[in-house]
């Protein structure tokens, strides 16, 4: 009972719980950590605009400096080859300022440039606009000038000095508008180390969170477990003296017993009745069993007999249906002195052909007899109870192993689990948030830490009862085993079920079956150091058959003879694992070959009806 609540409170008390917090802080976790990335990766897109916009707008600065002097080396050529030469670069020139300016106005796909949306640097633009206007048109016409030998000097002077004019403007507020991107982009940037270092903050508190609510609480709870493991151990000793002494008193009952004498009066109790219930006459001995005086004698015979109700109603019915035949019926009747009495009645009915029959009523004390038949009927059941009692001493030894396994469970979680939390501890207090890059290498290192003390607790719990085996059974909880194994060991363990549907067994059948099978997979991973391993399911004509194949070293099977006689002899986990199926009357059978692998076959046969959820 101890076991169950136990169970009870480990698998449904605290994992469900834990698992639920567990599973919200990390969804937290995660949403924090994939927000952050998705604004790093918004504010480098960002960037990526604002660079090229802050290149371009910066080119055009350098490009309307060598527009001018382009123009003005046009007035200055030597040959007609410089001529052309300087005609083309001026044109180049012109048309990638022109683009450029409208890129930036308007967005350019080709050069990788949004549509400008910020009111402030339009408004720039806009200003600076008539000035750009204003020189494409002078260049445009000494070009044309130019192109065409037209010389027309009082054009010329006169597109020079616009230009002249209209560059420093330009440039003045060229610088302005590149620093307003600047400025721009460092406000964004300054967003964003902001928005960081909220994020950065919101996962330590998740952190701290999950250390309070989940891991505290669950090492709290397993120690309390360990705790009632350890009282329920001083229990069982308790109990175990006591049975030791029931037994020996239950010796001495059964030498009491043979010495017994059933004696019955056979002829000292009786009655007879008319047909309505009413007593004729009435031994002095059954007056002196039932302890009823003259005066009662006037009550319907039922009522004489007992004075419990419900068995008044049943006697009437008994009085009332055999006025035909003679009924024999061994009857529990409550004496006036509260004394329960079995009486072994036979009524005979009388005088059949009047209608107004009259019955005899014969009776035999047999309390004694029955309470006998009940003691036997205990002794009975007690010395089925004493098969159980011979395997004391192999029990004792299974209460070892136990214990063992529990000390194993608790040493895992204080130096791994335990260890691991304090240095999770540690590591948060240590945290400095003013210096960010040390404080993102210890979140790395928390998020690592974390990672293994999942792995811990995973590990530490599996060895527990899994809710599968109560829940849905020993089928999906033998594939859950094998599957967490595989990611726990990183070993090839496979499952094959050849059943068609989910068969449930026994409560005591399924978990002793789930133990053998985990002790032999484990056997096969700790000392076989086996890399593939095979667990087989089939249920044919009533008989579930379970084979565990492996391909380790394997052993020599003349072991499986010799019982060891403790723990540190070694081959007590092959022993425990006959005992448990010889337990539940089921076969093992183990076959090894050294360097040939193992295999490890258990059959079970259930006594009663099985149910198909």
């Amino acid at each position: 009972m101890s076991g169950n609540k136990l169970e009870k409170s480990l698998d449904t008390t605290t994992f469900l719980r834990i698992r639920k917090w567990y599973l919200l802080a990390l969804l937290a976790i995660a949403f924090s950590i994939v927000f952050s990335q998705v604004l790093v990766q918004m504010h480098l897109n960002s960037q990526l605009d604002d660079s090229r916009v802050i290149n371009v707008a910066g080119r055009q600065r350098a490009y309307s400096q060598k527009l001018v002097k382009d123009i003005l080396l046009l007035n200055r050529y030597t040959s007609n080859e410089e001529k052309k030469q300087i005609l083309h670069n001026t044109k180049n020139t012109l048309d990638v300022w022109r683009i450029s300016h409208n890129a930036l106005q308007f967005g350019n796909d080709s050069m990788g440039l949004p549509k400008e949306e910020n009111k402030e640097i339009l408004a720039l633009l806009k200003k600076i606009t008539p000035h750009h206007t204003a020189m494409m048109s002078a260049a445009n016409n000494t070009i044309h000038l130019k192109s065409n030998n037209i010389r027309d000097s009082i054009s010329l002077e006169k597109d020079i000095t616009i230009l002249l004019k209209n560059e420093r403007i330009f440039l003045n507020l060229m610088d302005t508008i590149v620093n307003k991107y600047d400025s721009i982009s460092k406000t964004q940037l300054q967003k964003l180390k902001q928005k960081e270092h909220i994020l950065v903050a919101l996962s330590l508190l998740i952190l701290l969170l999950e250390i309070l609510f989940v891991f505290r609480p669950l090492s709290i709870q397993i120690r309390n477990s360990i705790a009632k493991l350890l009282k329920g151990k001083i229990e069982s000793e308790e109990n175990t003296a006591k049975i030791e002494e029931l037994y020996q008193e239950k010796e001495n009952s059964l030498q009491e017993l043979q010495e017994l004498n059933f004696v019955i009066d056979n002829a000292a109790l009786f009655a007879s009745t008319k047909n309505n219930e009413s007593v004729v006459f009435i031994s002095k001995k059954f007056q002196e069993l039932l302890g009823c005086s003259t005066q009662d004698l006037s009550k319907p015979l039922s009522e004489i007999l007992t004075t419990n109700e419900g068995q008044q109603e049943y006697l009437k019915e008994v009085l009332k249906n055999s006025r035909k035949n003679i009924r024999t019926e061994e009857i529990k009747i409550k004496t006036k002195k509260e004394q329960d009495v079995w009486l072994d009645m036979s009524i005979i009915p009388l005088h059949q052909s009047s209608k107004k029959q009259s019955v005899l009523i014969l009776c035999s004390d047999i309390t004694e007899r029955i309470e006998n038949q009940q003691k036997l009927e205990q002794l009975t059941k007690q010395n089925f109870e004493d098969k159980i009692l011979q395997r004391k001493l192999q029990a004792s030894q299974i209460v070892e192993g136990q214990e063992e396994e529990r000390k194993r469970i608790a040493k895992d979680i204080h130096d791994g689990i335990g260890q691991m939390l304090t240095a999770l501890k540690f590591n948060i207090e240590s945290i400095n948030l003013e210096n960010k890059e040390k404080t993102e290498e210890k979140i790395a290192y928390l998020k690592t830490l974390c990672s293994d003390l999942i792995k811990g607790v995973r590990t530490a719990t599996f060895n527990l009862t899994p809710p599968e085996l109560k829940d849905h059974g020993i089928f999906p909880a033998l594939q859950k085993m094998t599957i967490e194994l595989a990611k726990l060991t990183g070993k090839n363990i496979l499952f094959e079920n050849k059943t068609d549907k989910n068969i449930r067994f026994s409560s005591l059948a399924e978990t002793n079956i789930y133990r053998v099978t985990q002790e032999a997979i484990n056997n096969a991973i700790k000392y076989a150091d086996a890399n593939y391993i095979l667990l087989s399911i089939n249920y044919d004509q009533n008989i579930l058959s379970i084979l565990i194949d492996d391909d380790g070293k394997g052993f020599d099977d003349t072991i499986l003879h010799k019982t060891p006689k403790n723990n540190s002899e070694g081959g007590m986990g092959l022993f425990y694992m006959k005992e448990r199926i010889n337990y539940i009357n089921g076969r093992l059978f183990i076959n090894s070959t050294p360097g040939k692998g193992t295999r490890v076959t258990i059959n079970y046969k259930p006594e009663r009806n099985i149910k198909q959820p």
